[in-house]
């Protein structure tokens, strides 16, 4: 059903380069770009996330209760994304751990504050 999601960004250059590494930990790379757009992703065919500056040239704000929700296949890989997003600039919203029967997540804000979650449900 979701065919991307896109975050907005003030700093394409920092965005990129906390989501280049974040995404290569799914596995995923660059699979759009041009100067105020990037996207990652398995393919075009598959769900992916983009950043971009706001098309209208006003700041890039972040959406209140608006998040991003990023599957993950097990614990341990909630556990090494969330360390990675920290690690690379994104700020706490909630450490790893059981939010419920079944589901286990990390909350965190990417460098421009807009709101992610690692989770493994099951």
């Amino acid at each position: 059903m979701i065919g991307y999601v896109t975050l907005g960004t003030n700093d394409m250059a920092r965005a990129c380069a906390f989501y280049d590494e974040l995404m290569a930990l799914l596995g995923h790379g660059r699979i759009l770009e041009d100067e105020s757009f990037v996207a990652w992703g398995g393919s075009m065919m598959e769900p992916g996330l983009s950043v971009t500056r706001p098309f209208d040239g006003k700041p890039a704000t972040v959406g209140n209760g608006v998040m991003v929700a990023l599957r993950m296949e097990s614990k341990e890989a909630v556990d090494a994304f969330y360390a990675k997003a920290i690690e690379l600039g994104g700020s706490d919203e909630g450490e790893p751990g059981q939010r419920g029967e079944g589901f286990y997540a990390g909350y965190f804000r990417d460098p421009d504050g807009n709101k992610l979650n690692a989770f493994v449900a099951g």
